[in-house]
């Protein structure tokens, strides 16, 4: 009995819900897990099903049936396999807590993604990801090269079938151009909770300014810098008794799980962009049924 996650969104719209289980149960499908929200704000509704199609209906054959049904309805759908992994491509520069935390978590098998490549603009984790039998890359960026170095950059994505872009404390700014043509298929890491200390070191920042609150935000590229639709955030409390140190210590852990936690989101199709912010719906009973968790 295939295990399959149909996502939904459309405008908001009597009968909906009803519409999509009635053909579900029509197909011979057992719902094991449903969300939904109505973003009135901007008239979207969303829906993620978990189920079981009892009748062994391949995601192909659900897929036309369904857009047969739907043909006159204004609704986005997908049906996706939980068992194929997303292709994942990690960028990073010279900070490596994030892509250490991400590469255990993905041999433990806690992340369940493919990671196709790994790239970097400075040679400092070469010999980590290829020790974890993993393509690196280092293409080097300047003012001068940029645009060659994005179109390096673009070419391993498409070559490789890479579904996500992960900034793992990648330290260049994208494209435009790269952030709409990839536009939900790149998350990064923001060291702050809220944008508030920008620039070069903003524990130090924080530390001056003596805040009670570090933490961290997950958020979708988009051209406007550190202001794209946020997906995670965290926060750790601090005291006047530590030091700009421990704040940095303290950031780095918090990144790190923020993180993760946002492409463990992403990668089971638990979040939909509504705007310039996003639905993020909990993750179901089952969903680290067959991950090792850490």
């Amino acid at each position: 009995m295939p295990q399959f996650i149909l996502t939904v969104s459309c405008p908001v719209r009597i009968g909906i819900v009803a519409q999509i289980s009635n053909f579900l149960a029509a197909a011979g499908c057992n719902i094991h897990d449903s969300s939904q929200f109505t973003d009135l704000q901007n008239d979207r509704f969303f829906m993620r099903l978990s189920f079981k199609s009892e009748q062994g209906k391949t995601r192909g054959e659900l897929d036309q049936e369904f857009r047969s049904a739907a043909r006159d309805s204004d609704i986005d759908f997908a049906f996706h396999d939980p068992c194929e992994k997303m292709k994942v491509v990690i960028m990073v520069s010279r900070f490596g807590h994030c892509l250490n935390d991400l590469l255990y978590r993905w041999r433990i098998g806690a992340l369940p993604i493919d990671i196709v490549a790994v790239i970097s603009n400075h040679m400092d984790y070469q010999k980590v990801v290829v020790n974890h039998d993993l393509p690196f890359h280092c293409i080097k960026v300047s003012s001068q090269n940029k645009a060659k170095a994005e179109a390096e950059q673009m070419r391993i994505v498409q070559e490789t079938g890479a579904d996500l872009v992960v900034l793992a404390r990648y330290m260049q700014v994208l494209s435009d151009e790269m952030c709409q043509k990839m536009s939900g298929r790149i998350i990064n890491i923001h060291h702050s909770f809220l944008p508030s200390f920008k620039g070069a070191n903003p524990y130090k920042q924080a530390f001056d300014r003596g805040v009670k609150l570090i933490g961290a935000t997950s958020h979708y590229v988009t051209a406007d810098l550190d202001e794209g639709p946020i997906i995670e955030q965290d926060t750790v409390r601090v005291t006047h008794a530590q030091s700009a140190g421990d704040y940095v210590s303290l950031g780095r852990d918090v990144e790190s799980q923020v993180l993760a936690r946002a492409i463990h989101a992403h990668i089971h199709r638990r979040v939909f962009i509504s705007g310039d912010k996003t639905v993020v719906f909990p993750a179901s009973p089952n969903e680290y049924a067959s991950e090792r968790m850490g």
